[in-house]
This record gives structure tokens, C-alpha cells and sequence, in this order.
């Protein structure tokens, strides 16, 4: 098992087409799991969602998350990071992220139709900034 550089992290998260695990706090407490499609953005974490979703209300309540990001397949990999998230509510650039998004997960052929559905669906742009890292590669090596 050998600790991730941030090159690597950064190789790792936009490697294929692995999901997003976000998990917020609900405002009674519990926590709350979601898989979400994402792209980076320098340092910065980014993905959509509709206002109206939970992880949207429960980040309006509380803006700190845990991410994981894992690799299924032998020899085993993860990224685990905590941060603060920021809200955007319909912001001008929406489509740009929701058809970037798209092109990860669904292939540059049906980025554009993807994206404007998605752009239709998902009024909110979230970003989350990264306070710390933990991401290990080569588990059962």
C-alpha cells in the first residue's frame, strides 16, 4: 500500500468514470450518502445537482462534507477528503459544467444533449474546496 502524492490523487480522481460518494449532514443530525458525477476544476471539486435535492438543502444548512472516491478493481485504491462546500445557484456558466460533466460520464458524442438536459434538471453549481486528504493506491500490492 503506498500514500498517494497530490499528482497522483489528481491522476486518480479523473481516472475513467469513477462516482463521486459525498456525504453531508442532514439538519437533524444524520448523515446523508449520495453518488455524484464530477470534474475538477483546478483544486476544486465541482458538480450539479437541483436546488431542491437533499444534498443541496442539507449543504445550504451545512457546508462541510466528506468525499471518497475508490478504485473496485485489484489492487484496490481510494481518495477520502473532507472540505467546505459553496453554493451557486444558477450561475451563468451552468451549461459549460453541466456538458463537462457529461462528456466524463457519457463520451464527448452525447455531451451536449446530456448537458442541456441536465442543465434543465440541475439548477445549482456546487464547488468543494479541499481542506485534507487522505488516498493510498496499490492496497493488496
Amino acid at each position: 500500500m503506498q500514500e498517494m502524492t497530490s499528482e497522483e490523487v489528481k491522476g486518480f480522481l479523473l481516472a475513467a468514470t469513477r462516482t463521486l460518494k459525498l456525504a453531508t449532514v442532514r439538519t437533524n443530525g444524520r448523515p446523508h450518502v449520495a453518488p455524484v458525477w464530477f470534474v475538477l476544476d483546478g483544486e476544486e471539486i465541482v458538480f450539479t445537482t437541483p436546488s431542491t435535492s437533499l444534498k443541496a438543502r442539507n449543504l445550504s444548512a451545512n457546508p462541510h462534507v466528506s468525499v471518497c472516491v475508490d478504485d473496485e478493481r485489484p489492487p484496490f485504491g481510494f481518495v477520502s477528503a473532507t472540505g467546505t462546500a459553496t453554493l451557486h445557484p444558477q450561475p451563468a456558466d451552468l451549461l459549460e459544467w453541466t456538458t463537462r460533466i457529461a462528456a466524463r460520464y457519457l463520451g464527448e458524442s452525447e455531451a451536449v444533449e446530456a448537458g442541456a438536459r441536465n442543465a434543465q434538471i440541475d439548477d445549482l453549481l456546487v464547488r468543494i474546496r479541499v481542506t485534507r486528504t487522505v488516498a493510498f493506491s496499490g492496497i493488496t500490492a
